[in-house]
C-alpha cells in the first residue's frame, strides 16, 4: 500500500534580501501590494517589511504594462491585497529573478503523513508531494515522517534499506517516492 505524505506551506517564506536601511537579510511579506497607474501604464509592487527594523521594499510585480493587457481578474486581486496571490508570486521564478530575492522557507511548512500506523510494516512505499515548491531536504523529510533520526536515515540509505529514484542527498522540492525496508 502507498502510503502519501504531502509538504505544505503553513505561512509565507521570508523573503532574502539585503535592507538598506540596517543591512539585515531577511523580510516578510504581509500581502500588501502597491499600484501606481501613469495614463495607460501600470506598476505594480508587492511590499515586504524588513523583519529588524520595519523598513518598506518593493518587489517589483508589473513595470511599464499597458492596463489593457492585464487580466481584470488580476488587477482585483492586487487592488483587493489577496494573500493567495502574494503566495503565488513570491514562488515565481520571473518575479524572484527580476527582483533578485531567495525564499527563506525555514519553519513556514509542515508535513503531513496521514497517521503512523504504515511504521510498523516491514516495507512502506511513499509518495511526497510538495502543495508548494518549498526546497526541503529528503533526509529530513523521512526522518521526520519516520520519528527516525537523521543519522539514522543516511545510515538505512547507505545499507540500501532506503531507495529512491530521485538523489535523496541535497534539497528537493518535487515530487517523489522511496521505499523503506525494516
Amino acid at each position: 500500500m502507498l502510503n502519501n505524505w504531502v509538504v505544505m506551506p503553513t505561512c509565507l517564506p521570508l523573503v532574502v534580501r539585503r535592507c538598506h536601511a540596517c543591512a539585515s537579510e531577511r523580510f516578510r511579506a504581509n500581502g500588501k501590494f502597491r499600484v501606481n497607474a501613469n495614463h495607460k501604464l501600470i506598476d505594480a509592487w508587492l511590499l515586504v517589511l524588513c523583519t529588524s527594523c520595519g523598513e518598506t521594499a518593493k518587489l517589483t510585480v508589473l513595470e511599464r504594462v499597458n492596463v489593457r493587457s492585464i487580466r481584470p481578474e488580476l488587477l482585483d486581486r492586487l487592488h483587493a491585497n489577496d494573500l493567495g496571490l502574494t503566495a503565488k508570486l513570491l514562488q515565481d521564478p520571473v518575479v524572484q529573478r527580476r527582483n533578485r530575492i531567495a525564499l527563506d522557507w525555514d519553519n513556514a511548512w509542515r508535513l503531513g503523513t496521514g497517521g503512523s500506523d504504515h511504521l510498523d510494516r516491514e516495507a512502506i512505499d511513499v509518495s511526497v508531494r510538495f502543495a508548494a515548491r518549498i526546497p526541503v531536504r529528503p533526509v529530513r523529510l523521512i526522518a521526520e515522517g519516520c520519528g527516525l533520526s537523521r543519522a539514522e536515515v543516511e545510515r538505512l540509505i547507505t545499507e540500501g534499506k532506503l531507495v529512491s529514484a530521485v538523489r535523496l542527498s541535497g534539497k528537493l522540492s518535487g515530487d517523489f517516492t522511496f521505499t523503506l525496508k525494516r
